[in-house]
């Protein structure tokens, strides 16, 4: 008699069940944890902000002023020339008249107290000739008074003007040198590091404004 135990359509019980054949090819694709990952490049050190600049308008200052011009740089596009404060109205001269910087962007100084030469003097020229920019950088020791350029660039008045009330330097043959937004009589100059812009000229305050602070 026929085995009725089995099912006409169960399978076949002496045939061993299938370990997965077909599952190997994506387990031998699956990734494996043991494989290194790949170490991104170093970033690149950003370029350094100044330069040396040797150019040929370099080359024309430094035949005609030699040792005044003290370094010549180039910071973000910017040039810059570094000069003997004792001849600035010199090179500033030559700048308008040779170089052909007509205009004066900016006069202006920053205070550096803990260096020997304190003061930067800082002058920003633009030519419409060439639609160019250089900058000029005169070291200045404290006390020491420098040639106006009002007699090249008329828009130096008011602007030596400032730099002599907030920080105090004093500009020889400029035809009216005295404070421009501070009283005459304040004591102090504003834009130097060590002042108390907190006390203020108290005295000056009291006397005309009747108070004792003006804080």
């Amino acid at each position: 008699m026929a085995d009725e135990s089995k099912a006409p359509n169960s399978p076949d019980s002496s045939k061993p069940e299938s370990s997965g054949p077909a599952s190997a090819p994506a387990a031998a694709n699956a990734p494996s944890s043991s494989v290194a990952k790949p170490v991104p490049p170093a970033p690149k050190p950003p370029p350094p902000l100044q330069t040396v600049l040797e150019n040929d308008l370099v080359k024309r200052y430094r035949e005609k002023f030699g040792e005044a011009i003290l370094e010549a740089i180039e910071d973000r596009k910017q040039a810059i020339l570094i000069v003997d404060a004792a001849r600035i109205h010199e090179v500033a001269r030559y700048s308008r008249d040779e170089e052909k910087f007509d205009l004066l962007e900016d006069y202006t100084a920053v205070d550096w107290p803990r260096r020997e030469q304190r003061f930067d003097l800082v002058a920003q020229l633009y030519s419409f000739t060439h639609n160019a920019r250089l900058r000029l950088k005169a070291p200045l020791t404290a006390g020491i008074a420098v040639e106006s350029l009002v007699s090249i660039w008329p828009t130096a008045n008011w602007l030596e003007r400032e730099i002599f009330d907030l920080f105090g330097i004093a500009f020889n043959n400029h035809p009216n040198l005295k404070r421009i937004l501070l009283p005459d009589e304040w004591q102090g100059h504003p834009l130097r590091k060590d002042y108390d812009i907190l006390q203020q000229d108290n005295a000056w305050v009291q006397e005309n404004l009747g108070i004792k602070s003006g804080q």
